[in-house]
């Protein structure tokens, strides 16, 4: 059998979706989107979704740990803990075209929240790379961090729907 090495993907039919943080010669460290970390013997059922090879890589820690929340968010079907404000739940939103003759467009609004959420935390990543950028110069950073506080000025709209005024979106404050 052919070890795993850090960055391979399983799915466990016990904890669900994980990524191998660390092994040894009897188990492997696995983070798992819905259960945490845990440790699983390397001869445990469980399926292999993407699997890296065992070679020795010189990744820091952080380099890791910043790969691995990138991971568990794409797989993560729900953003950072982000509540749908209570008086909302279970509704659902419509869209009422000028024409008669077209049918209205319905959804759940959580399905629609979902997707603002989702809007919102791919902004919050697009910022974070750019001011980790080594390819911009200060100015450029600034200019770009504008036009991203004016999208969310733009979504303030939407904080209606959040239940917690600390994930609301926050443009530019007025003098």
């Amino acid at each position: 059998m052919k070890l795993l090495g850090i960055g391979s993907r399983i799915d466990h039919p016990d904890f669900g979706k994980g990524v191998v943080t660390n092994l040894t010669s009897e188990q492997y460290w696995v983070t798992f989107i819905d259960g945490g970390l845990e440790t699983i013997e390397i001869d445990s059922q469980f399926e292999v979704i993407e699997a890296v090879s065992d070679e020795v890589d010189t990744v820091s820690f952080s380099d890791v740990e910043l790969s691995l929340i990138s991971i568990l968010r794409r797989w993560s079907d729900t953003g950072n803990a982000t509540a749908l404000a209570s008086k909302w739940k279970g509704g659902s939103l419509v869209l009422k075209p000028g024409e008669s003759n077209l049918s209205d467009k319905e959804m759940p609004i959580d399905t629609f929240f979902h997707k603002i959420v989702m809007v919102r935390d791919r902004v919050r990543v697009m910022e974070q790379k750019i001011n980790a950028s080594k390819n911009l110069d200060d100015q450029e950073k600034v200019d770009l961090q504008q036009y991203i506080t004016r999208i969310y000025g733009s979504l303030t709209t939407f904080n209606v729907l959040f239940q917690n005024k600390s994930d609301h979106f926050v443009g530019e404050r007025s003098k």
